[in-house]
């Protein structure tokens, strides 16, 4: 018997990102989808692209009919929102997955400084962070996972093998993340219209990125010792993806073939990561639509210096394909049934 799953913000970005995968998926069926703005209408009338594939209509949320319908929850809304809404799942026996910062954080002053005031902090003391590479068994028995950030995605998976070693310096870890524009998400707001946008880079949010905590406070967590970092975001002028670049000073003389080989050897069973060979860096075109995140490393053997790149498509790895990925884990299903997908090149 399939999986019946609702999506609680089924017409954002992630929202029908996830309805795009979870088409995909053999033991899971869409039974429910709410939105605000397009209660009453099908989904393939919202979306085009799910026409003859998924005939579901979108209604207004209501908690208690919801709950009846399904056994699997995701949670595509803002941040505020989504705590209103998982804790009656909770209460009900249903597993959710929360795409929103809500449950991201097990210390509630963290969360409250950099969002707003949090309405149930005892649940996040059962919330999990959802970053399978490294909180995989956790997930599997978690009733609430929280779905990390997309910046934070990208910088983890390219710093946890050489942070967990001791490899490298914890004092001038330097972060520079573009993002396409999709990770503003699908309201109206004037710095993502085209013109604003188009033909344009730009910095944003530098020290006070809300992703900032999520990477500090993970990689705090994997060391037991108090880890800064810069992390300064761009907007890029695309649709999706996210190219991270991380500077690195290791604590001894290494190659760049000894740090591949730690990336290799870290992540040897993982079925989302691929580590380049030496003289390749990944491009965000090679991870479109996919659920990949690639790894390239180059070291400066002369002084210490090294850099790691990140590829990941911020909607998919950086959100609704990390969703599923950690749907699966908590149902017990294969990692990579509904993501076993090949990127769209070009």
């Amino acid at each position: 018997m399939k999986t019946k799953v609702g999506i609680i913000g089924a017409t954002g970005y992630t929202g029908v990102e996830l309805l795009r995968l979870l088409l995909l998926h053999p033991e899971v069926e869409v039974a429910a989808l709410t939105s605000q703005k397009y209660a009453g209408d099908e989904i393939d009338r919202v979306f085009p692209s799910l026409t003859s594939r998924l005939q579901v209509r979108c209604e207004e949320l209501s908690l208690d009919r919801l709950s009846q319908k399904v056994d699997f929850v995701f949670t595509a809304v803002p941040h505020k929102t989504a705590m209103e809404t998982v804790p009656l799942f909770y209460q009900e026996g249903k597993r959710v997955v929360d795409l929103s910062a809500d449950f991201r954080f097990k210390d509630p002053t963290v969360y409250e400084r950099w969002y707003q005031k949090h309405s149930c902090p005892e649940l996040l003391r059962e919330s999990v962070y959802g970053l399978p590479e490294l909180h995989r068994e956790e997930i599997r028995k978690a009733k609430i996972v929280g779905n990390p950030g997309c910046y934070p995605t990208g910088a983890l998976i390219g710093l946890i093998p050489l942070v967990k070693r001791g490899m490298v310096s914890y004092e001038n870890i330097v972060i520079d993340a573009k993002s396409g524009v999709s990770g503003a998400g699908r309201d109206v707001v004037l710095g993502s219209l085209f013109c604003e946008v188009n033909e344009a880079v730009k910095a944003y949010n530098i020290f006070k990125h809300r992703h900032l905590p999520e990477i500090e406070g993970e990689l705090s967590h994997l060391t037991q010792k108090k880890i800064t970092v810069t992390f300064v975001p761009h907007l890029i002028p695309m649709d999706r993806g996210i190219l991270t670049t991380l500077y690195v000073s290791f604590v001894k003389q290494v190659k760049t073939d000894d740090v591949l080989n730690t990336f290799y050897e870290y992540y040897q069973k993982e079925p989302f990561i691929r580590i380049y060979p030496k003289g390749k860096v990944p491009n965000t075109k090679d991870v479109r639509g996919s659920n990949y995140c690639d790894i390239g490393v180059v070291v400066n053997e002369s002084d210490g210096r090294g850099v790691i790149v990140t590829a990941i498509d911020n909607l998919v790895k950086g959100a609704s394909g990390e969703a599923v990925q950690n749907m699966n884990i908590m149902l017990g299903y294969p990692e990579t049934m509904g993501l076993d997908v090949v990127p769209l090149f070009p």
